[in-house]
């Protein structure tokens, strides 16, 4: 059914941008930064101590990013509002001696990050980006956006059966060429330095990865279906800044509006800049303490808190709909989804629903339920980790996508608007 009517085409040309221009982590929480300081928010650093003025605020660590709001007026132990999300996806990392090759050809050593749909990045041509450490400790952003890399699959020709069944082994297959002749140590760096305009030995350490340069497209005799790379989950991450962006120009907030934007959710969450680390514990407590708070403060806050845990969840697929959940179909341009899951796989709870079904009616937004199919196992996400990490309600919501954790996803056009309204709506209150 056509939904042309509340698709906000501005939305979404904005956030495939966004997806262009975040190849990783650490462009994406950059791209995010750059948008919030439009919005007036200034960066502060975690070495510095912390005043209690009002106004937008923001933290970088890496692939993170924590930002928020704090309206005039507000107290110590003034709740907060969380957007959760996370800004990596799965994808062929650099390994740390990363030139190789074999029979006259030079390759690229890589590891593989989280959950790929491996054979999504066969025959693809692929970029490199990430960030380069200096001596010193300054980091560069490298965005090399052109065909640079492949992963060639075995012609048929040699493997009959393929059809039958691909098998990839992920030490032997995944390992991309980028070029003829003899292996030439230290090749990728020189070539990486070049690209940043610094020198090879000024290089003393890198985070680099690998990314599909096909563009993000409208798909469709309609155009009503998004592709693109990274949806999983940069959606959610492109939304909630905006969110938190609009959220400002509230005449009055009876809340502090947070977005907190991890890495490393494909690969648990462990980390210093993953949900499972101190990072947003430290910022909102930090907060309460400029503002003057005692751990009563902090204590009154975290209770009256709550965090939309936002990342991207199943529509039902066509081909494959016996995988899914038999009353529960989610439908690409149907609305955020809210995930459930009874074995705490998701943080959602009746109550946790009920402050989603606020924020939808108060959009004017039609939302939908995603549950597993009881003989599937169910992912996670930061959601649980939140709630059991920092004692604050936590719900998990998204977008309805097909493909998850390919090269390329799939998603309804009208659907990431829809979440950003949605979650607007729950920012402010």
């Amino acid at each position: 059914m056509s939904t042309a009517h509340r698709f906000d085409r501005g939305h979404t040309d904005d956030l495939m941008s966004f997806l262009a221009a975040s190849p990783s982590p650490y462009h994406a929480v950059a791209n995010a930064a750059a948008r919030l300081e439009k919005a007036g928010f200034r960066q502060l650093a975690e070495t510095d101590a912390w005043d209690a003025s009002a106004g937008g605020k923001f933290v970088l660590r890496g692939g993170a990013i924590i930002a928020w709001y704090v309206p005039e007026g507000a107290t110590a132990a003034t709740p907060f509002r969380i957007v959760g999300a996370h800004t990596d996806s799965p994808n062929l990392r650099v390994k740390p001696l990363p030139d190789t090759g074999a029979h006259g050809w030079r390759q690229i050593a890589v590891e593989i990050y989280g959950g790929t749909l491996l054979n999504t990045w066969l025959d693809r041509d692929l970029g490199l980006s990430g960030r380069i450490t200096l001596r010193g400790g300054e980091h560069r952003l490298v965005h090399v956006d052109r065909a640079l890399l492949r992963v060639p699959q075995l012609a048929i020709h040699l493997d009959r059966s393929v059809n039958e069944g691909l098998t990839l082994d992920r030490q032997r297959h995944m390992t991309p060429l980028w070029g003829l002749g003899d292996v030439r140590e230290g090749d990728l760096i020189r070539f990486v330095a070049e690209e940043a305009g610094v020198g090879a030995d000024e290089i003393t350490g890198w985070d680099l990865m690998t990314h599909s340069v096909e563009p993000p497209a409208y798909l469709g005799r309609d155009r009503e279906l998004l592709a693109g790379p990274r949806m999983d989950n940069l959606v959610s991450v492109h939304a909630g800044t905006a969110a938190l962006a609009a959220a400002v120009s509230s005449e009055s907030l009876p809340y502090i509006p947070v977005l907190a934007a991890f890495d490393h959710e494909e690969n648990g969450s462990q980390s210093d800049t993953g949900a499972e680390g101190p990072l947003l514990g430290n910022v909102l407590e930090r907060s309460v303490f400029a503002r003057g708070g005692t751990y009563e403060d902090r204590a009154r806050a975290f209770a009256g808190t709550v965090c939309f845990s936002s990342d991207t969840g199943h529509a039902v697929h066509p081909n494959y709909a016996e995988r899914h959940e038999p009353g529960h179909h989610p439908m690409a341009n149907g609305g955020p989804i809210l995930k459930t899951n009874v074995n705490q796989r998701y943080a959602t709870d009746g109550g946790g629903r009920a402050v989603f079904t606020e924020a939808c009616e108060r959009a004017g937004v039609p939302w939908q339920h995603f549950v597993s199919n009881n003989s599937v196992p169910c992912g996670a996400t930061i959601g649980p980790i939140t709630a059991a990490r920092h004692g604050i309600t936590t719900v998990d919501i998204g977008i309805a996508i097909l493909s998850m954790h390919s090269a390329r996803e799939l998603c309804g056009a009208e659907d990431p608007h829809l979440l950003a309204s949605v979650l607007a709506a729950f920012l402010a209150g």
